[in-house]
């Protein structure tokens, strides 16, 4: 799929860092060459489906984003959703609103994604649904 979705956490509106070891203990089962990159890894889950990360740490404000191209359906999406939940992110899709997973994260959106956001289960089957509707 060509198409980018961004994993952000944020607090009272404001994007902040993520949790790198948290990012490194989800991704390092899918992760292909065995290890992370700087700032890039590929990701193959158990269905053959890759995905591209780029999660570019930046000084002292760390790894504020991970974003996934080039990413396939089927379990690749079952790993981004539970390397969201993981993060504690919202999954914002390049084309519509921001996706929670519990309804009081609403209020730590930026008031521009508050409106539009969409709760969905931490699950790819319901982020494929997103994406089948958009």
């Amino acid at each position: 799929m060509s198409y980018s979705i961004f994993l952000l956490r944020f607090v009272d509106g404001e994007p902040v860092a993520l949790d790198a070891e948290r990012f490194r203990q989800a991704t390092e089962p899918y992760v292909m060459g065995g290890e992370l990159g700087e700032g890039f890894s590929q990701l193959r889950a158990e269905d053959g489906g890759e995905a591209d990360l780029y999660h570019e740490s930046h000084g002292e404000n760390g790894m504020q984003c991970v974003t996934a191209t080039r990413f396939a359906p089927g379990a690749m999406l079952n790993v981004l959703t539970r390397l969201a939940a993981a993060l504690g992110t919202s999954i914002v899709p390049q084309s519509s609103g921001a996706l929670i997973f519990h309804e009081e994260e609403r209020r730590h959106l930026p008031v521009e994604l508050q409106g539009d956001a969409v709760v969905i289960a931490p699950t790819g089957d319901a982020l494929q649904a997103v994406f089948d509707a958009t």
